[in-house]
């Protein structure tokens, strides 16, 4: 195992080296749970800790290493490591943060690709795929969509589900797999790349797990059935962890995500919904929100059944939530603000008494 096994690359290095780094040694983070870390180098997985500095200096919960960092560590103890800087991040999946208005939450750091998995069998949602669309375009990852449990359906019915969702989403690889049958495992294994990075995003129970334990041919991960009372997955996945699998290939697996809120996606949307945006500038007014406005572009393509119209619908609830993000992010930065004054009158008024 060396470093570039694990995706170390000239641009690390060069950083390592730029900011004096090099006086420590250099490892992936693998796995992270409550800011509990394993920390995988050249020489073997140690259990990891932040340094002080790190802690007192971070502004926000991103600030913290994440699956998939570089790190720069020194070795305190057989197996362990303190945690002495996290190095520049090439891409970043996030969302917002759930229960937690205006704060964004990673699922993971330095990703190359992403696999969207998403089952045939239950509830099937292309809303839900445009969603993890805008997430990867967002992070510049380039997404691959894997059509899980085909086994469960026909031929004929796997043909219709995957032409509508080449109808709302284009330029986009489609994998329909099984893997109970492997029927598709093949043509998966053989779009993963050496030394790229993967992660896997998808809701509980579409098969995230059995799919991990299948393209690294070992059970690395326990699985569950779907629950009979609610039809939906049980979580199995409760924490962040990257593979190295056989093939060369880097895997972060994911627990599953029944919310996936739109943070700051504007760049995300916009190449979701290219069709949409490149329609809305034909709009009569250049501000236009495509709801109720007079000579509207988006809504007479819609009547006209140009733009499928829940895809529509979902790219209005979508801008809703990411304008609404970034509203509640500007209402904290004012509070901080005028906070910040508050604080300092009181210092200024203080020292005059005195």
């Amino acid at each position: 195992m060396t470093l570039d096994d694990l995706g170390y690359d000239i641009e690390l290095e060069k950083h390592r080296k730029g900011q004096n780094l090099d006086v420590f040694e250099v490892g992936r983070i693998i796995s992270e749970h409550k800011e509990r870390y394993v920390v995988k180098t050249d020489k073997g997985e140690y259990d990891g800790e932040i340094i002080g500095n790190i802690r007192f200096t971070a502004h926000h919960r991103s600030d913290f290493p994440a699956v998939g960092d570089w790190v720069a560590i020194s070795e305190y103890d057989n197996d362990k490591v303190l945690i002495h800087s996290v190095f520049p991040r090439k891409t970043i999946i996030e969302r917002q943060a759930v229960g937690k208005q205006g704060e964004k939450q990673i699922i993971a750091t330095n990703i190359d690709y992403a696999f969207i998995v998403q089952a045939v069998d239950r509830d099937f949602n292309i809303n839900r795929i445009e969603r993890y669309l805008t997430i990867c375009h967002t992070s510049k990852v380039s997404p691959i969509i894997v059509l899980n449990k085909t086994d469960l359906i026909t031929d004929n019915e796997l043909s219709i589900l995957v032409n509508k969702v080449q109808e709302r989403v284009k330029k986009v690889p489609i994998i329909p797999i099984s893997n109970e049958s492997q029927k598709g495992l093949i043509k998966l294994k053989e779009s993963i790349e050496k030394g790229k990075t993967y992660c896997l995003l998808g809701s509980s129970g579409v098969g995230k797990s059995t799919l991990l334990n299948n393209l690294s041919g070992r059970e690395l991960m326990k699985t569950n059935r779907i629950s009979t009372s609610t039809n939906k997955g049980r979580h199995v996945t409760s924490h962040r962890e990257l593979i190295i699998l056989e093939n060369g290939g880097i895997l972060i697996d994911n627990p599953g995500m029944r919310e996936v809120g739109i943070a700051d996606s504007k760049e995300g949307l916009e190449i979701t919904f290219n069709e949409i945006i490149e329609i809305s500038k034909d709009c009569k007014f250049k501000d236009c929100r495509h709801t109720t406005e007079v000579d509207c572009a988006v809504l007479k393509a819609v009547e006209n059944g140009i733009i499928d119209k829940s895809s529509y619908e979902n790219f209005l609830k979508m801008e809703r939530e990411k304008e609404h993000f970034e509203s509640t992010i500007a209402e904290k930065r004012k509070k901080d603000k005028e906070f910040g004054k508050m604080i300092k009158n009181y210092k200024r008024n203080n020292d005059k008494k005195y």
